[in-house]
């Protein structure tokens, strides 16, 4: 017979939840391995174990018409909210785009744009920065919209861009509306002009998505949709974590002295930050099938939610799971998903990470917290919007 499922006593998409949102997910995860959100009836799945066997299994875990999915919503509706056949069909698009072979020539630009950035700042001296405001959007900002061929004009639109997309990710709460509430109508226009094809470079990024589709392999609507996932999706993410990188190396200063003497070790200082503080909370999925969770039983049809950040700090997986280490092994990490929804930019990320993180380690001698960090007060994704931080200089 199965058991049932006990209830959380907690709002994790309260603006409260959100300030604490890692040991709100972590109790969660602790309370049992299946745990229901009644004032949102979802069920949740935190444990690394059940977390990953969901986000592998597309076909009971679907992503089609996913928890809060609103198809009038301005997120683009399309990849992250569909399944095979059709996800496999317009993901092999953007895929393509994103291989290595396409991205490899990227490096030396990415690095020059890095250490302009860092330098710039040494002026500062001393100063208080913030590690988001100052460091990492300036440079992500610059380096994918360059990618993707967007226009300079209307590019300091992005944050607001990338904040009103994310809250539509999560339940239509207080923190979605004034998310919205705060977007001004400028934003929407732009977001909207930049993906269409007369507002692209040549042999852009976003270029090479209606030249998908001219070879009638997406169609026109979905070139522009996946110029939209590319401005949103692949931005922010990468912000937050290399948020976390700066904020681990102020906290964890032993393993920041372990990455300049090994510099090969870049990569998996950013793997690590995704583990260690992931930059999305959770993802939503349907049940399309009963499913037996250790004694359990989520009804076919049930919304659930994915928790791979509290899944990536399981105690039942990893060693010492709040440390911060960059010797780790994280090939069982789910930082960047996994499964067929498994991030298609992880490429891009990787470049960026190493462009940027490299900047740092050649110039910056070590991080000194500087005041506590400001989270991101959005329902799904997660981490700091300001991070003050101060940089010594070598």
């Amino acid at each position: 017979m199965s058991q049932t499922i006990p209830e959380f006593d907690t709002d994790i998409f309260s603006a409260a939840s959100v300030r604490d949102a890692r040991a709100v997910d972590d109790r969660l995860r602790e309370t049992a391995p299946v745990v229901k959100l009644p004032g949102e009836d979802v069920m949740m799945l935190a444990r690394h174990e059940h977390v990953a066997a969901g986000l592998k299994d597309w076909r009971t875990f679907s992503s089609t018409s996913r928890p809060w999915h609103d198809p009038a919503s301005v997120r683009p509706e399309l990849l992250l909210t569909d399944d095979p056949p059709k996800h496999t069909r317009v993901r092999a698009v953007i895929a393509d785009a994103l291989s290595p072979k396409r991205l490899s020539h990227l490096a030396e630009a990415f690095a020059t744009d890095a250490q302009a950035l860092v330098e710039s700042l040494r002026v500062r001296g001393g100063e208080v920065i913030d590690g988001v405001g100052d460091l990492t959007q300036p440079f992500v900002y610059k380096v994918l919209p360059d990618l993707l061929g967007v226009q300079q004009q209307g590019r300091e639109h992005m944050a607001a861009f990338g904040h009103m997309v994310w809250a539509t990710m999560g339940p239509m709460n207080t923190l979605f509306h004034e998310a919205m509430q705060a977007t001004p109508p400028e934003v929407f226009t732009w977001a909207d002009a930049s993906c269409n094809r007369e507002n692209l470079s040549p042999g852009s990024l976003g270029m090479a998505m209606y030249e998908a589709a001219d070879e009638g392999r997406v169609t026109l609507d979905e070139a522009k949709l996946l110029v939209g996932i590319l401005l949103s999706a692949a931005a922010d993410t990468t912000v937050i974590t290399l948020a976390n990188c700066v904020r681990a190396f102020s906290e964890f200063p032993d393993q920041y002295q372990l990455l300049r003497a090994e510099p090969r070790l870049l990569r998996a200082a950013f793997e690590e930050s995704l583990r260690w503080d992931s930059p999305s909370r959770m993802a939503g999925r349907i049940a399309t099938r009963d499913v037996d969770i250790d004694g359990y039983t989520i009804p076919a049809g049930t919304r659930c939610g994915l928790m791979f950040a509290a899944a990536n700090r399981d105690p039942r997986k990893w060693q010492s799971p709040d440390d911060y280490d960059i010797r780790r092994s994280n090939t069982a990490s789910l930082g960047f998903g996994f499964g067929v929804h498994a991030c298609v930019g992880r490429v891009l990320a990787l470049l960026e990470a190493e462009a940027l993180l490299g900047a740092l380690v050649n110039r910056i001698e070590r991080f000194e917290a500087a005041g506590a960090a400001e989270p991101w007060m959005t329902t799904v994704g997660h981490g700091p919007i300001r991070l003050p931080v101060r940089m010594h200089y070598a």
